[in-house]
């Protein structure tokens, strides 16, 4: 029975919104455009509930994403039908918030840090994220205030909302001052970004075709079992994608450098199905030489260039490692004025005007979820996925790339409106309990979900860094 507080319809032809925007993604990933047949959706209208179209854009990247590695469990298991992929409103509503729903021994994860928030400026609004300890050291210095939100208020009161963005970005910390949709498009950034597809796609070489391993995943189809990933993402989009990409097979290992911890809830949230190793690129070449090869993937998560230095340009990865498939994600996108600079999802609404869209007409307001985090990861998932089965039929190592700007972008394209009256998510159907060397743990399940396909991970998260770095 579903829960009452819905009201559901099961939808099995293109008549909605969300299944013409999957359409739409589908076939901007290369996928067969019949393929989008497979997919039947429950729509339960109210959930994540916005003036943009959140709900419908939610389950379209989470379908696409899906239909993906249905599409490569049907030819590792020798090529018959793609397995019926079902998407579920509930499910995605659930998993879009997943780091609300999390529970660690019935503890409530930690949410945004006290100076990560709005604040009035002397001509609007900018937002700070200051969730880290090093950009919440370098958002102070730069104002010259002290830990304390009076403190910040008052050095922020007196100035306007671009001179702090620029100011504290020169520091090396986060902060963006409110545009209007319209003020975005106008800036050299958007138009950059705009010129991007949803997901860039590229073969790099001409490496051989991937010759898959036939591999037993028991009573489950594992799309991506037998693969080897290598996680340099840190946050929410990034890991959202490795996560999904554990879920169905893969062995992950998620590398961050030792001086650096990753936020303990943060890490927990999207570390299911993973490990997690600690290595000093600078100090450590040869052990990160191990691993890239023998990877399949290797998915990074920070600016552009960044890693550069270390040999993980993306003609770098293919070059020493040929027929690797090279996925990246970005705040801004790769190229344009702003390329080099940090951001998160937060921050990149109130840049594009979705905070502003999202807003009354006196403060700023927010997505119902961090969307453009959780939506891109799953597209970049998706983009991984399709890859691999491209290497099948035409070889090449690949590029897949992704940017919360573009992400917005394509969730402003469709105009905003009235929002829907949200309804009370009853998310239990979608929760699974588990121990872990964590604590006990509630978490939100994959939306991921098609015929014979998993519904859970095969392993919790562990330790942050506790892993060996090597592969199983």
């Amino acid at each position: 029975m579903r829960p009452a507080p819905f009201v559901c319809l099961d939808v099995r032809v293109l008549h909605s919104r969300a299944m013409t925007r999957l359409a739409s993604f589908w076939s901007g990933l290369g996928g067969e455009p019949a393929l989008v047949e497979r997919v039947s959706a429950v729509e339960r209208p109210g959930v994540l509930s916005s003036r943009l179209p959140v709900r419908e854009f939610a389950g379209a990247c989470v379908g696409v994403c899906a239909l993906a590695a249905a599409e490569l469990a049907a030819r590792r298991t020798g090529g018959g039908e793609v397995p019926a992929v079902r998407v579920d409103d509930g499910a995605v509503a659930t998993a879009f918030v997943s780091e609300r729903h999390l529970r660690t021994d019935g503890r409530a994860a930690e949410s945004f840090a006290p100076l990560s928030r709005f604040w009035h400026t002397a001509d609007g609004w900018v937002r700070t994220h200051a969730n880290y300890p090093h950009h919440r050291a370098r958002l102070l210095s730069a104002l010259g205030a002290p830990e304390d939100p009076d403190a910040v208020a008052a050095a922020l009161a007196g100035r306007s909302a671009r001179e702090v963005e620029e100011t504290v970005t020169a520091a090396g910390g986060l902060a963006v001052a409110l545009r209007t949709p319209e003020e975005w498009a106008a800036h050299e950034q958007a138009a950059a970004v705009a010129r991007l597809p949803l997901v860039e796609r590229a073969r790099l070489d001409s490496a051989p075709a991937r010759e898959f391993v036939a591999v037993d995943g028991g009573d489950r189809l594992l799309p991506a079992a037998g693969l080897r990933v290598l996680d340099l993402t840190r946050v929410i989009a990034g890991p959202v994608a490795t996560r999904t990409l554990a879920l169905l097979g893969a062995d992950v290992l998620r590398l961050d450098p030792p001086r650096l911890p990753e936020l303990p809830d943060q890490h927990t949230d999207t570390g299911f199905g993973k490990r997690s190793a600690l290595l000093d690129l600078a100090s450590d070449r040869e052990g990160f030489e191990e691993l890239l090869a023998g990877a399949d993937v290797v998915v990074t998560g920070y600016r552009p260039g960044a890693l550069d230095r270390f040999g993980l340009s993306v003609e770098a990865l293919a070059d020493r490692r040929p027929g690797v498939v090279v996925a990246q994600l970005s705040a801004w996108g790769a190229t344009g004025p702003w390329a080099g600079r940090r951001g998160f999802d937060s921050l990149v609404q109130v840049a594009t005007g979705i905070a502003r869209v999202e807003g009354g007409r006196d403060r700023p307001g927010a997505l119902p979820a961090q969307a453009l985090d959780h939506g891109t990861g799953y597209l970049l998932a998706a983009g991984v996925l399709r890859a691999l089965s491209d290497q099948a039929e035409a070889g090449g190592s690949r590029l897949v790339r992704v940017a919360l700007a573009r992400t917005a972008g394509e969730l402003t394209a469709s105009g905003s409106g009235e929002a829907v009256p949200g309804c009370e998510v009853p998310a239990t159907p979608w929760l699974a309990e588990r121990d872990s060397p964590l604590g006990r743990l509630r978490y939100a399940l994959s939306p991921v979900e098609f015929e014979g396909g998993p519904r859970d991970w095969a392993r919790p998260p562990g330790v942050w860094g506790a892993d060996a770095a090597r592969w199983l």
